[in-house]
């Protein structure tokens, strides 16, 4: 069977063979059944690509709106400390993934000021970081961390720290410095063609520098096309709660919670 391709201006139409996989495509966003001209793909799949490669492209290079993070941070009465990797440029953060591991002097002399003077030790330090996708960060980081401290009852939950030219790991001289029992980094992921907006969310017990991935549990893939907010932070609070009864994370903390689709309570949820 055919059908004919979409009218574009200047282009001839041509005969499009239908996939007889095209009833799948309601179920993914994988580019699946996209049919064919000829030897090639029809020209609207095409495009769409083109668009979606821009996309992923401007998701690793667009920078954090830091100040509208922390104005965002502060409307929720939760104090934000900002500070960055030791990659100098996102070229450098690119080609250097060490660097992104690591603070800068002066962000670590930052955050050992800022644990001197705190009241006390932190349950838990969130680090709401670029990674390989600021929108993602920015997109999804403030509605996760809403529906997670709203099931705290009872955690110490320190200053939300924003980091820059950041890699996953950061997370650990981040905790390790502001004396945390647990950091959980929240993170662009890297973009794919469906997804230039993923947030990861990787939790530590007892951050220091030198702790492998085997030692973290990681929540990927959040955003409301994929694992929706509530979801994650059922996850999250599992995962947090485990961990403090096992003082371990890791790959000898199995994540067994079953969400039921319910809606969490939040004192304020803005998304």
């Amino acid at each position: 069977m055919t059908r004919a391709d979409r009218d574009v201006p200047g282009v001839t139409a041509r005969a499009v063979a239908d996939n007889p996989w095209s009833a799948l495509r309601r179920f993914t966003d994988a580019r699946i059944a996209l049919g064919r001209s000829g030897a090639s793909l029809p020209t609207a799949p095409l495009l769409a690509f083109t668009v979606a490669h821009a996309q992923a492209r401007d998701a690793v290079h667009t920078p954090l709106d830091i100040e509208a993070l922390r104005a965002e941070l502060e409307r929720r009465t939760l104090d934000s400390i900002e500070v960055r990797s030791a990659a100098q440029s996102r070229e450098q953060y690119l080609r250097r993934p060490d660097l992104g591991r690591v603070l800068d002097p002066e962000s670590a002399a930052l955050l050992e000021q800022h644990a001197a003077s705190a009241e006390m030790r932190p349950d838990l330090v969130f680090v709401v970081a670029d990674g390989l996708s600021a929108r993602a960060a920015a997109s999804h980081a403030l509605p996760l961390i809403d529906r997670t401290i709203a099931q705290l009852k009872g955690w110490y939950v320190g200053s939300i720290v924003v980091a820059t030219q950041a890699r996953v790991a950061i997370g650990d001289p981040i905790g390790e410095l502001m004396n945390a029992e647990m950091v959980a980094v929240l993170i662009g992921e890297r973009p794919g063609l469906s997804s230039p907006a993923s947030l990861g969310v990787y939790l530590t017990y007892a951050p220091r520098t030198g702790r492998s991935d085997a030692e973290r549990n990681c929540i990927s893939n959040v955003r409301p096309e994929g694992l929706c907010y509530d979801a994650a932070a059922f996850k999250l609070v599992h995962l947090l709660e485990g961990a403090r009864k096992r003082k371990l994370t890791g790959v000898e903390l199995k994540d067994e919670s079953v969400w039921d689709g319910r809606l969490l309570p939040a004192d304020d949820v803005r998304a």
